[in-house]
């Protein structure tokens, strides 16, 4: 596929969604890069800033099969991946799925459910499968799961560990919408609800095409020396007791290629890593107790890195060589 027929496609779904979701364009081209590369999302911003409209834009417009699942403490496994039901016609059990079969799952809440149930995702996130009763079934793809928080209130939630934050490839905040961007939200929400007038723009074997077709988008050596450097330099950092994983440099290789793409270029920039190194990095990283009394946070310590670390400079058509 070339690049003109990547944008197009990367346009008609950008126009889609800007129906329903008013700005938010740096948010929607993150989570369209971590849909080509075939990772998972944690959306974590206070309540009523349009994660649940983001993620029901997102569906309708790529025909994905969405399922939404509202994590509670009393949430159950089974409640996720699916349960056997006795037939007593048949003498048999039969399964009945559960919301995990799907293209996109919204997983509204995701820490206030217990480490169990968090857990049951992990399978499917990670191998696109997932085993009940010792018999696994393969996940239709895409796969993609969207994860909500609230970091407002924190009473009676299960805090998701390092190893399965590590599991989603980014970490993204929505942040609130301008004052012109909400006067138009008011308006266009007035009389209808401008979501019942998504229709699809990709088919699902166009996603996969599309997922395909990052993998060869061209990243110079001097722009992956770069982002090993700063990968590496987090398990160096004095204010940190966990720095960020190998994982961290392959999504952030990853997703450089599909931010490259989805942004109109063959090649990756410089200015690729940089924007990707805060929703890459930040949830794979750990503060020590000392740092974390100084309210010195994540986000705090990749952008002095960045600072730190003197990215490549070339004329912009060099990258592409």
């Amino acid at each position: 596929m070339n690049i003109k027929d990547f944008c197009d496609k990367m346009g008609s779904i950008k126009t889609s969604i800007s129906k329903v979701i008013i700005g938010k364009e740096k948010v929607v081209d993150l989570i369209l890069t971590a849909i080509l590369s075939e990772g998972h999302v944690i959306l974590e911003d206070v309540p009523g800033v349009g994660k649940t409209l983001l993620a029901k834009t997102l569906a309708k417009s790529l025909d994905l099969d969405f399922k939404r699942i509202q994590f509670t403490p009393d949430l159950l496994p089974s409640d996720v991946l699916g349960v056997n039901i006795y037939n007593q016609k048949t003498s048999t059990f039969d399964f009945k799925p559960g919301p995990i079969s799907c293209n996109l799952l919204l997983a509204d809440e995701i820490n206030r459910a217990t480490p169990k149930t968090q857990s049951s995702l992990l399978e499917a996130m990670e191998e696109r499968q997932y085993t009940i009763e010792g018999i696994t079934r393969k996940q239709e793809l895409p796969f993609i799961v969207l994860a909500t928080q609230n970091p407002v209130e924190m009473e009676g939630t299960f805090p998701l560990p390092e190893a399965q934050l590590d599991r989603f490839l980014m970490k993204i905040k929505v942040g609130y919408p301008s004052l012109e961007e909400e006067k138009i939200l008011i308006h266009r929400f007035q009389k209808t609800n401008p979501l019942d007038e998504i229709t699809p723009v990709l088919s699902k074997a166009e996603i996969l095409e599309l997922q395909n077709a990052v993998k060869d988008v061209f990243m110079h050596e001097e722009i992956e020396e770069y982002l090993l450097t700063l990968v590496r330099s987090t398990r160096e950092h004095p204010s940190l007791s966990l720095g960020a994983s190998p994982r961290a440099s392959l999504c952030l290789s990853k997703c450089a290629r599909a931010l490259a793409a989805v942004k109109g270029r063959e090649y990756v920039i410089p200015d690729d890593v940089k924007e990707l190194a805060e929703p890459i990095l930040g949830h794979r990283i750990l503060m020590d107790s000392q740092s974390f009394l100084k309210n010195i946070t994540p986000e705090n310590v990749i952008g002095e890195l960045l600072l730190k670390i003197p990215a490549p400079v070339e004329r912009l058509e060099d990258w592409g060589k």
